[in-house]
């Protein structure tokens, strides 16, 4: 006897506070790849180039011999999937399953584990209803919210604090760990890619879902765009009338950190040539040869002091000047270095009221 198959109305409390034992996504990797429910796994039943020959067939052809051949590829997928990644699944496993819509291709595979005798569940709507949830979350939630930014030029060690005040504990949005960049010319992140937007705004949905509105949330200061990626619109409007944390740090405690913290850089010299080059219709070029040289003479203490002092500190002055802000406190640092940065983590701690409880 086929074991029954329920349907989920796709609000987030029900996507990811049910406690399924899998979340499977059987759209096209291409269609994974652009955005997900976070945590699940991608089970396609139809390949990118499947779906395209598909919907070709479809177009030129005609609708019965597009399922027909669909039909085909569909068992044939699900049959490698039960062979490989579920192989080891036991008889109480409880899936859930989604689609684009939460129709014929989620259907097909649900109807495949009722038959084993699992026991599924499909997402009412699929992808679509989900992303409408993450919309509605992404817009209603930050103005429930009381954000504190923490601010501070270049080299002030704010991502590395932050992630520090997140391990004690405290309520932050990573927003250059979601985004995979570190928001700056020279922040792409060695060997990774940033995500979709979509998939960005979907991690940033969970984060935000998991706070208490009675604590403060800890954000970076950042510009609308980390990289490529668009922080969103009601997040955005949120962080420009929040609270301000500004770190203040002496130039050689941030040029010591720099060169800590960007050895990717350092190491490849043609690689920060080349990411510089985006400054080269502002500055001249005089200053470019100077840059170069110490670069390729391995004098990164003159190299990264000329930096933050032609570009990066000037450009958060006019930043900082450009945005009203509530500035509530400044922690001064020394040395950024680990330890530090820790006690730095803590200072933050001490404006929220209900750490520690």
């Amino acid at each position: 006897m086929s074991a029954p198959i329920k349907r989920l109305d796709a609000s987030l409390d029900n996507i990811l506070d049910t406690g399924f034992d899998t979340i499977i996504d059987v759209r096209s990797p291409a269609e994974f790849m652009d955005d997900h429910v976070p945590g699940a796994i991608n089970l396609p039943v139809l390949d990118n180039d499947e779906r395209a020959e598909i919907g070709t067939i479809y177009k030129q052809v005609n609708p019965f011999e597009a399922k027909r051949a669909g039909a085909a590829m569909v068992a044939r997928n699900i049959a490698r999937h039960l062979d490989v990644s579920l192989a080891e699944k036991p008889r109480n496993w409880q899936p859930l399953v989604y689609c684009w819509r939460g129709g014929q291709r989620s259907g097909a595979m649900a109807k495949i584990f009722s038959d084993i005798g699992w026991h599924t569940t499909l997402l009412d709507g699929g992808y679509k209803a989900y992303r409408r949830s993450v919309l509605n979350v992404l817009d209603d939630t930050p103005p429930t919210l009381r954000f504190i930014v923490v601010a501070g030029q270049t080299g002030s060690a704010k991502t590395h604090i932050l992630r520090a005040a997140a391990a004690h504990g405290l309520q932050v949005i990573d927003l250059e760990g979601l985004a995979q960049h570190r928001g700056s010319l020279l922040g792409r992140e060695p060997g990774q890619e940033q995500p979709c937007q979509r998939n960005f705004e979907s991690q940033v949905c969970a984060v935000m879902r998991s706070f208490d509105p009675a604590r403060p949330v800890f954000i970076e200061a950042e510009s609308n765009k980390v990289g490529q990626i668009h922080i969103p619109a009601a997040l955005w409007a949120a962080m420009g009338t929040a609270d301000r944390v500004t770190i203040a740090a002496p130039l050689s405690a941030r040029i010591a950190f720099l060169q800590r913290d960007y050895p990717h850089m350092m190491a490849d010299h043609s690689l920060l040539i080349t990411a510089l080059s985006g400054l080269r219709s502002r500055y001249s070029s005089a200053l470019f040869k100077e840059w170069e040289s110490y670069i390729k003479s391995g004098n990164w203490d003159m190299f990264v002091k000329t930096v933050l002092e032609t570009h990066y500190d000037p450009s958060y002055a006019r930043s900082t000047a450009a945005r009203s802000a509530n500035d509530i406190h400044t922690i001064s640092a020394q040395s950024l270095d680990d330890k530090e940065i820790e006690t730095l983590a803590l200072e933050l701690a001490k404006l929220d009221p209900l750490y520690g409880q």
